[in-house]
């Protein structure tokens, strides 16, 4: 399974960006879709995570700003981010694996990431 994701770039606290990782090769769309962020210096950390079937899971500190999706037909997972702080500067993958839930090791595909910056 490959993954390329989209729709970083700069916004102002309070702002949004809607990010999208597009699936392909062998049954993407069956695979639970996840997404996490790295800040520079900091360690890896799990965002959200959502399977086949609309089941979503969340970090705490990003529910009710944050809301992942995804349109099998498209082979597409989504991460719409509102609200954003400066704090959620990062680069952004998604991943797909087989459970849902937040461990990094988890997951077996990884995109390349998409760079989020929120200025204050």
């Amino acid at each position: 399974v490959q993954l390329v994701e989209s729709g970083g770039g700069l916004v102002q606290a309070g702002g949004s960006l809607r990010l999208s990782c597009a699936a392909s090769g062998r049954a993407p769309s069956a695979y639970v879709m996840g997404w996490f962020r790295q800040a520079p210096g900091k360690e890896r950390e799990f965002i959200a995570a959502i399977s086949w079937g609309g089941r979503t899971f969340y970090r705490d500190s990003v529910t009710g700003r944050f809301t992942i999706s995804r349109d099998n037909a498209k082979n597409t997972a989504y991460l719409q981010m509102n609200s954003l702080k400066s704090e959620d500067t990062a680069v952004y993958c998604c991943a797909a694996g087989r459970s849902l839930n937040g461990r990094a090791e988890q997951y077996h595909y990884w995109g390349q990431g998409t760079l989020v910056t929120v200025s204050s």
